[in-house]
């Protein structure tokens, strides 16, 4: 029964370092939601790895050389994770120097197209959250009570201001100018946003993207690279948030991230699937690039009959007048 289970478990470890190994084929997008889980299936390979050490503690020296090997292999693919996440963590505020920031609140969530019994209570949190700048995926339910939020957010991207679609939608108390709507793939339209705002004299670039499931053939990778493209041409503080279907882990959103010098908002909640809780899967996100600066990134409380949990992020915009 011991040598049953002992075969098993080096199955699921090879099955388990097969899947990490793909990482090197960055074009391949079968694999590309089994990149967003490495933090969890290293997690897993550690604890199949003592398993099969302990099962190897009375066997020969060979056997348990490989199963310290395995552990070893197994810690190393949580380590690389686990770096990944922690080298697109935001820098600190930078403390003196005479510099003023403006505070900025900024929500991003994905209510669910089909949450239409739950737009209503969505609309009114929105309201009363504080945020100054909101991104809202799926935004049909809380598109048909605009009305509740049209005097705290005059200012919108969606459901019938610059598109005639009601899916991504972004409100803002701040002006927006040089306003853009577009595709980063032709699988979904208007599912692309970029806008420019300044709070109180300092600007900022505001940019809203909903990605496609990496599993719809290679639309993932083509969408990143498409919105990597725009993006390297923009200098300054720019914040970009919204569901991209994917963790930081996964290579294209390296690559996203790598290429266009964004970073986190802070360690990043899982948002996906709400069923999971703090166990799931960070696949939307707030990001930010420098002199932008975070102090706090949180989900929010209840997803609200949503699939997906919302964020809420307090940040710094240096520049500008009080």
């Amino acid at each position: 029964m011991k040598n049953v289970m002992r075969h098993w478990l080096w199955l699921v470890l090879l099955a388990g370092y097969g899947c990490v190994a793909l990482r090197a084929l960055p074009g391949l997008w079968p694999p590309g939601f089994l990149h967003s889980l490495q933090l969890h299936l290293g997690a897993f390979l550690v604890a199949v790895a003592l398993v099969l050490l302990l099962l190897a503690q009375r066997a020969g020296k060979i056997r348990r050389a490989v199963a310290w090997t395995n552990l070893a292999g197994a810690l190393a693919i949580t380590a690389q994770a686990l770096l990944m996440i922690a080298i697109y963590l935001p820098p600190a505020p930078a403390n003196g120097g005479g510099v003023a920031y403006q505070r900025l609140k900024v929500m991003s969530f994905n209510v669910l197209g089909d949450n239409l019994e739950n737009g209503r209570a969505i609309a009114e949190m929105i309201r009363a959250s504080g945020a100054d700048i909101a991104y809202v995926m799926e935004a049909e339910p809380v598109g048909q009570h605009l009305d509740r939020l049209t005097d705290i957010y005059p200012y919108r991207i969606g459901c019938g201001i610059h598109t005639d679609t009601c899916d991504l939608m972004l409100l803002s108390k701040y002006p927006l100018t040089n306003i853009y709507v577009g595709t980063l793939s032709d699988l979904r339209r208007d599912r692309f946003a970029m806008a420019k705002i300044s709070v109180h004299g300092a600007p900022l670039r505001l940019v809203a993207a909903h990605l496609s499931k990496p599993y719809f053939d290679d639309y993932h990778i083509e969408e990143t690279d498409e919105l990597a493209d725009v993006l390297e041409d923009f200098d300054g503080p720019l914040l970009l948030a919204g569901d991209f279907n994917a963790s930081i882990l996964a290579p294209d959103m390296q690559n996203l991230l790598a290429r266009t010098g964004l970073t986190t908002a802070g360690i990043e909640p899982a948002t996906w699937p709400i069923a999971a809780g703090r166990l799931g899967v960070a696949i939307d996100h707030i990001f930010i690039r420098q002199p932008l600066a975070a102090e706090k990134l949180e989900r929010l409380p209840s997803a609200m009959g949503s699939n997906h949990y919302g964020l809420m992020a307090e940040l710094l915009l240096p520049g500008g007048g009080t």
